[in-house]
């Protein structure tokens, strides 16, 4: 094997060299990250750090590792005390074959690479309705093509905007259950006390207000697809009882002691490390392993930055179909566009080009010219957003005397929104 490669092709496969980083000093000693894929790793304090380093000298997204042809690349994502290889600071190095000591603010890591390697089949055509031929999404279109055909439960991890109920719908029409319905239910914008009724349905008088009979949508699905978005927000007394359903393959109505048969194919989908959710206790391990079955990552567009002008071009098409798409898409803004970081993804990239259609000009970020690396403006702005929301709730709540509904009424905001916020900073109400 050649001392320096790192990610080889062949037909249908790339493989890329596996590495290790494990943390040899800070307070997560003897932590460890095996790396080997093809997107990006991410080294911060964020709870959703592929490392997760719980230091006050690291910056929630501090630096990125990936794979490339000529070796492992470590990037500095615009952290507050920054990315040392011995006494020398880095932006962006290319880390060898001998083993490597890097500082992340007070923590020591060592990177080491190893000798075997990890095969990522690759497509050589799109799936569905999912756009993009970079390596990410060829690696994508593989893996879905084999899960279509299947009917065990899948669980898509990505970030908001990135695409997850595409991906879904998409998985929906290639498979056998393509001629049944296709049933979307967000967990995140339910409140708690709906939840139960929209997954199982109810009978008429099975509570308050309950007028009439409803089905619910695991029977909705019933030959078809039920796709649970932002499952990570589902409260865990409800965890159990989905869990309960989908072993079973029957419900319960709401006020009824009737047993339904339930014939669907679940595809779940979070935003969030669900695993990390597990570990942390608030997301049940058992339900999780039952989702997971078949698990598929879609990446971010910062991560697939070859297909950022493919993707303005098609939504152009669809926006603008009496005109080019090169007529809109100079090479000042096609600049712009692959310059731009993309925190909101695939929807955000769409909402830039619409304007673009509409009026013909970029928004002022864009139009700056906005490096692609520095986030860390973003992540304090983000601090100190969630920090205002924490308080903000504990004031209303306290304002209200523990009383939801009293709570949001008082905010000017829905109660859906108020619990969202709520179980997002572990508050609690009444």
């Amino acid at each position: 094997m050649s001392e320096t490669r790192v990610i080889s092709r062949s037909a249908g496969t790339v493989s890329v060299r596996r590495a290790r980083l494990r943390v040899s000093r800070g307070p997560n000693k003897g932590r460890e990250l095996e790396l080997g894929g093809l997107q990006p790793a991410l080294l911060g304090s964020h709870p959703d750090a592929d490392l997760q380093l719980e230091d006050d000298t690291v910056s929630r997204n501090h630096a990125e590792v990936r794979a490339t042809p000529l070796g492992y690349v470590i990037r500095d994502l615009g952290s507050t005390n920054g990315v040392w290889i011995g006494e020398l600071r880095v932006l962006e190095a290319v880390l060898g074959e001998r083993a490597k000591k890097l500082s992340l603010g007070n923590v020591e890591l060592e990177f080491k690479l190893l000798d075997d390697e990890v095969a990522h089949a690759q497509s050589t055509r799109p799936f569905g309705r999912l756009l993009g031929q970079s390596a990410p999404m060829r690696e994508l279109a593989a893996l879905l093509e084999q899960a279509a055909g299947s009917d065990s439960t899948v669980l898509i991890e990505g970030e908001s905007g990135s695409g997850k109920e595409v991906v879904a719908e998409s998985l929906h029409q290639a498979s056998p259950r393509a001629d049944g319905p296709f049933v979307i239910v967000d967990c995140g914008a339910l409140a708690p006390t709906l939840v139960e009724s929209e997954l199982f349905g109810h009978e008429k008088g099975a509570f308050t207000g309950a007028d009439r009979a409803r089905t619910g949508a695991l029977e909705e699905a019933s030959g078809g697809t039920l796709f649970l978005d932002e499952i990570g927000e589902l409260p865990i007394e409800m965890q159990v009882k989905l869990l309960r359903a989908l072993e079973a393959r029957h419900i319960r109505r709401l006020g009824s002691n009737a047993q339904r048969p339930i014939d669907v194919r679940v595809i779940a989908a979070t935003h969030r490390k669900l695993a990390r959710l597990v570990a942390d206790g608030k997301f049940r391990s058992d339900l999780y392993y039952r989702l997971a079955v078949i698990k598929v990552q879609v990446p971010a567009l910062r991560h697939r930055a070859e297909d950022i002008l493919p993707l303005a071009h098609h939504f152009l098409a669809q926006l603008r179909p009496d005109r080019e798409p090169e007529e809109i898409l100079s090479d000042a803004v096609a600049s712009a566009l692959t310059a731009h970081a993309w925190p909101g993804n695939v929807r955000e990239l769409r909402n830039v080009v619409e304007r673009l259609a509409l009026v013909g000009e970029l928004d002022t970020r864009l139009r700056a010219g906005k490096p692609r690396a520095p986030d860390e403006y973003h992540a304090a702005r983000q601090d100190a957003i969630e920090r205002f929301e924490k308080e903000y709730c504990k004031a209303l709540l306290q304002h209200a005397g523990g009383v939801v509904a009293r709570a949001a009424q008082h905010a000017g905001i829905s109660r859906q929104m108020l619990h969202r916020l709520l179980t997002k900073h572990e508050l609690r109400g009444t």
